[in-house]
């Protein structure tokens, strides 16, 4: 990662415009403090790209969307790859971030970040119609950075994934992982399933009730792994409830977007957190 970083400082000098890809399901979390850092020592402007929005909750994803238009030198739009359409207004919203260029002589000189399995590769794949950059369900599929024409004005840049050293807080850390923007030796499934069951029931119990016959008033993350394990009949050899497995269908339905369309954060829960934490980290120094 600090190869890496090192690379994005350097090629960042030279581009005009910063496309940062987001995860729709959760962008404050997918939003990585190490872009901000180099986009604004260049003083380069930004656009956030909210992608796998058909898997978010369009409520949340708009209110997302407000809170990300009132920074300055950002623009942000949501968009799916699966949509053409979306895909198609990408390069007019870019070339109006940078309008001193966007010429023959003078391209705009997009280049694409954020961290990994957020759907850069498949972006710059649905961008240029056709098939340059390798996908796949698993963090840290692009290697190194790439160059391609877009069209006669417009040249991108794609990069590898990029972590910062040091995730703040865990509940971000947690969500990343749910989402696998983090690697599988990383992490427990089970801790992790048993967060998301958390999230997933104070705010979308309706949901898990369709999906698994449970009643969500009466469980919480740990008891919703039990409840899917009990309904689906998950047995150990021992002849317990198969809590991994059902851990790992729980990740899997939301990793799909089997469960519905489930935003797992949203500005306003957000900030709690952050001033939640923050009030905790006081009463510490306080006490001491």
């Amino acid at each position: 990662m600090a190869t890496a970083r090192k690379k994005a400082a350097e090629t960042m000098a030279m581009i005009d415009v910063v496309i940062e890809v987001l995860d729709a399901r959760l962008p404050g979390a997918s939003t990585n403090p190490m872009i901000a850092e180099l986009r604004r020592h260049r003083q380069r402007p930004c656009l956030k790209i909210l992608n796998k929005s058909d898997a978010a909750d369009p409520a949340v994803t708009a209110a997302w969307l407000r809170e990300f238009g009132g920074e300055a030198d950002v623009r942000a739009i949501a968009v799916s790859c699966k949509r053409p359409a979306d895909v198609a207004r990408i390069p007019a919203q870019a070339a109006s971030l940078a309008p001193h260029r966007n010429r023959s002589d003078k391209p705009v000189r997009l280049m694409i970040m954020g961290i990994p399995n957020v759907g850069k590769s498949t972006l710059i794949n649905a961008l240029l119609k056709r098939r340059v950059a390798k996908t796949g369900d698993q963090p840290a599929v692009t290697k190194q950075q790439s160059r391609h024409h877009l069209n006669s004005r417009m040249e991108l840049i794609d990069t590898p994934g990029l972590m910062w050293p040091k995730i703040e807080y865990a509940g971000d850390g947690l969500m990343l992982a749910a989402s696998h923007a983090i690697g599988e030796n990383a992490y427990i499934d089970e801790e992790v399933a048993g967060f998301l069951g958390e999230l997933l029931l104070r705010r979308y119990p309706g949901l898990l009730a369709a999906r698994y016959g449970c009643d969500p008033e009466s469980l919480d993350g740990p008891g919703l792994i039990e409840a899917i394990a009990h309904k689906r009949g998950l047995r150990s050899r021992a002849g317990e409830s198969d809590y991994l497995k059902a851990a790992l269908i729980l990740l899997n339905d939301y990793r799909s977007g089997a469960l519905g369309r489930v935003s797992l954060e949203s500005p306003q829960s957000r900030a709690a957190m952050i001033a939640a934490i923050a009030q905790d980290d006081s009463a510490e120094v306080s006490s001491a």
